[in-house]
């Protein structure tokens, strides 16, 4: 196993703890990514217990815990500023055996790569894969320079645009469109905008705007509103329109909107990708965003991509039927929970984003009522299907 070489496409979350994972159980690793400079997609990610164990197990858990946010509760209001819920994350932590972290994406990358760096691992930007050739022994990747590298097999997570899908699926998918836009960036806590160990989540005409903490005394933040695909926006006018989207909401989503920096801030048409019908084929696994992207409604889109890099590694290492085989097992496991959670997540976009406004309105009316205890079992149901219970 030790001689084995993983050739990783894309240096995502995904990718590169896939090549942390790989390195520790004994592979060569060559991670390769299309941009010359490594820029994290959106501000934030929410990550919760399932994907934290990932790293724990692969001895970043310390590191983790010292980016990210101290987020005690939730609490839901309504677009007024009304106290709809408000949610204790102890039963969840003392449930799952682990805290939930939100964390800067920027800060995560950093981690990972370091600790990618660290291992031995080889990484290379600026070579855009545009194709595989692969033999009974070996699989080659053709990048746009002309240039290849030879492995013992590929692991595609290059994202939800995947170019290496459509070889896996032998067809082409499109990312299907969430129905929303989502805005989101990083401002510094304050009292007046939420209490500093809390997720504040305020919701009303199918929108949303949210605030979690992260490490250097951040907030999170998010406004997501449904619109049509292809809206055009500009980013020096991005204020003025979500004043207009916000327009008579509570006084801590107009100051919010007032305090961050529109040259700091993404803005991302939401989509996902799958349920599809394989992750694999031959010496080639799909991985990440590239195999299930899922409308962020849930939290688990980075968490499901980590989940898969230990799962490959786990299934590599401990199998003496060949990488093909391994491959196939990682598939079988991986299908399965990651089918769950793009459906799942798509479902939850569609009930908070008014896809049918009378779903909406009772969800509103849910919120109001429901335990607090059954929102986090709800959540610890979601992270205890992973592979670290």
């Amino acid at each position: 196993m030790y001689d084995l070489k993983a050739i990783v496409i894309g240096a995502g979350i995904g990718g590169l703890t896939a090549g942390i994972a790989l390195r520790q159980v004994g592979y060569d690793v060559e991670i390769y990514d299309r941009v010359r400079e490594l820029r994290p997609v959106g501000a934030g990610i929410s990550l919760w217990s399932n994907g934290v164990k990932i790293l724990n197990r692969l001895g970043l858990g310390d590191k983790l815990a010292a980016i990210g946010g101290q987020m005690n509760r939730m609490e839901y209001r309504h677009l007024s500023g009304t106290l709809l819920n408000e949610i204790s994350l102890q039963p969840l932590i003392t449930e799952v055996g682990q805290r939930p972290y939100p964390v800067a994406r920027r800060d995560l990358q950093n981690i990972l790569l370091d600790a990618f760096a660290a291992s031995g691992g080889k990484l290379t930007l600026g070579a855009k894969c545009i194709d595989v050739i692969e033999s009974d022994l070996d699989i080659t990747a053709k990048f746009e320079d002309g240039s290849t590298a030879i492995g013992d097999f590929l692991v595609a997570a290059d994202g939800v645009h995947s170019i290496l899908r459509e070889y896996v699926l032998s067809k082409k998918i499109e990312p299907k469109y969430g129905g929303y836009v989502n805005w989101n960036g990083l401002v510094p806590i304050s009292d007046d905008l939420a209490p500093a160990d809390i997720w504040s989540i305020y919701v009303g005409e199918h929108k949303r705007a949210s605030m979690m903490p992260v490490a250097g005394d951040r907030f999170y933040f998010f406004f997501d509103v449904p619109l049509d695909k292809g809206t055009s926006s500009d980013r020096n006018n991005y204020r003025n329109e979500l004043k207009e989207y916000f327009q008579g909401w509570a006084e801590p989503v107009q100051l919010l909107i007032d305090r961050f920096d529109p040259e700091t801030v993404a803005r991302v048409e939401i989509h996902d990708v799958g349920p599809i019908s394989r992750m694999v084929r031959g010496r080639v696994a799909l991985l990440g965003d590239s195999a299930h992207a899922t409308c962020p409604d849930l939290g688990q889109g980075g968490c499901q991509a980590m989940e898969d890099g230990w799962v490959l590694a786990n299934y590599l290492a401990s199998t003496n039927l060949g990488v093909t085989d391994a491959l196939m097992r990682y598939e079988k496991e991986r299908k399965v929970r990651t089918t769950e959670i793009v459906n799942k997540a798509r479902n939850r976009a569609e009930t908070i984003h008014g896809k049918d406004p009378e779903v909406s309105q009772k969800w509103y009316a849910q919120l109001a009522t429901e335990s607090p205890l059954d929102v986090t079992s709800a959540i610890a149901k979601t992270i205890s299907g992973g592979p670290l219970h």
